[in-house]
């Protein structure tokens, strides 16, 4: 089914009728590329955590009415609010980071520059790139059923990052150096948090004075496995570890 994300003030609930309304870039591609009909139906994301069923009532290419049933909390949303901080990687790699962290549950992602980064942002570029990882974002949190629209936020440096980073109920900082402790005891050991941070490195990941500065913040610093992964794969095991510990125990 359809997947829409709105902002809820485009929700007007009058008496027993509630109804929503889409507007841009998704009534358009409801009208054209969709070709829905009124009385499809669709679901409808309040980007903050709740979905509703709903039933076209009207269809312009500039906005849509939706008539709105059922409110109820979005099964696909985690129980913790996890932010993916990740260094700059090669190419393309950070668009994949982006749609993989969304499937797996991140709710913000926080591009940032270290020292062994390869590739760094131009700044005449950054408004238009970061526009089109958020866009990105939003399509991943379409297709796998999210209930809030994941933050893609406009680049860090390192030292924002780990000011950033630390404000969180747990902070980790993957690192294949020597002094940390696996991820599993970390996430066993971990009180409930609300939040969570999880800090990767670009291909060269971090400089030991990197890693002692990220320690003297406070960030836990957590090895992932005996084997060295890629940098664009540290992020969906640290994820997928996370989801195991706090959705799929319980």
């Amino acid at each position: 089914m359809p997947r829409f994300f709105i902002a809820k003030e485009n929700i007007q609930a009058k008496e027993d009728d509630t109804l929503a309304y889409i507007t841009g870039e998704d009534s358009f591609h409801i009208a054209r590329a969709l070709r829905m009909a009124v009385g499809d139906v669709l679901t409808v994301c309040d980007s903050d955590g709740c979905e509703y069923d709903g039933t076209l009532e009207k269809i312009r290419d500039d906005v849509c009415a939706v008539r709105l049933e059922n409110r109820r909390s979005a099964k696909g949303e985690p129980p913790v609010f996890i932010t993916l901080y990740m260094a700059y990687p090669k190419g393309d790699k950070l668009e994949t980071v982006i749609q993989k962290a969304v499937e797996l549950g991140a709710s913000r992602i926080v591009p940032f520059e270290s020292s062994r980064c390869i590739k760094r942002p131009k700044a005449d570029k950054v408004e238009e790139k970061t526009r089109r990882l958020a866009k990105i974002a939003t399509e991943a949190a379409k297709q796998c059923g999210r209930g809030r629209l994941p933050e893609v936020c406009r680049p860090m440096t390192y030292t924002e990052m780990l000011a950033h980073a630390k404000e969180d109920d747990l902070a980790l900082f993957c690192y294949e150096g020597e002094g940390t402790k696996n991820i599993r005891a970390i996430l066993e050991e971990a009180h409930s948090p609300k939040t969570i941070s999880v800090i990767v490195g670009s291909e060269g990941g971090f400089s030991p004075e990197e890693a002692s500065a990220a320690q003297a913040c406070g960030m836990i610093m957590t090895g992932l496995g005996e084997r060295i992964l890629r940098c664009e794969t540290a992020p969906d095991y640290a994820l997928s570890a996370i989801s195991y510990q706090f959705e799929l125990s319980n």
